[in-house]
């Protein structure tokens, strides 16, 4: 990934004659780690390549509303988070899946994708991480694959460091007993 100065960025994307220019940099820059984190939750890659695109639709349509408050990768990642989400839940809709807590369809995704090239041990570690509320996949996800600091996943998700580290012990236990009990 190139780096860039965040704040020159921000800048260049603000003006209207350098925001072409700075977008192309912001996707360039960004559009593989969104691309994993939106993988994670929808867990197909045809899927995962229509929310990013609509991620960045969304966040080009909302440059304007961006005022550097936050940092740019955390706004890129809320809004890819909250499109994710409504992708999942749409599909919910159209399977008729009551719960939240009942995202084996996600599983079936995953198993179906001809991009998924994991071991057998991944695919487990996955089907343990889809037994997990939604909230905790997303916690778990940042957390243990992107390693994110939990100061950057509670502005992306809205939770406060306490609730969240809770959330991701919570979580790790949950899977730990997953596999004890299935392997």
């Amino acid at each position: 990934m190139t780096v860039y100065n965040e704040e020159e960025l921000v800048r260049q994307l603000q003006n209207p004659e350098t925001q072409r220019a700075a977008f192309s940099k912001v996707i360039t820059a960004y559009q593989e780690r969104l691309y994993w984190q939106i993988r994670k939750i929808v867990m197909s890659h045809d899927d995962a390549n229509d929310v990013l695109q609509n991620t960045f639709l969304k966040a080009w349509k909302s440059l304007d509303t961006f005022r550097g408050d936050s940092k740019l990768s955390t706004w890129l990642y809320r809004i890819a988070t909250n499109e994710s989400i409504t992708f999942v839940n749409k599909q919910r809709q159209e399977l008729h899946v009551e719960t939240r807590d009942d995202d084996t369809f996600l599983l079936d995704n995953l198993e179906s994708d001809e991009y998924f090239d994991g071991d057998e041990l991944q695919e487990n570690l996955q089907k343990a991480i889809l037994t997990l509320p939604e909230k905790q996949r997303l916690v778990f996800n940042m957390r243990y694959f992107d390693e994110m600091k939990y100061d950057d996943i509670s502005e992306i998700l809205g939770t406060s460091v306490g609730a969240l580290k809770a959330s991701y012990h919570i979580a790790v236990k949950k899977i730990e007993d997953f596999f004890s009990e299935h392997f």
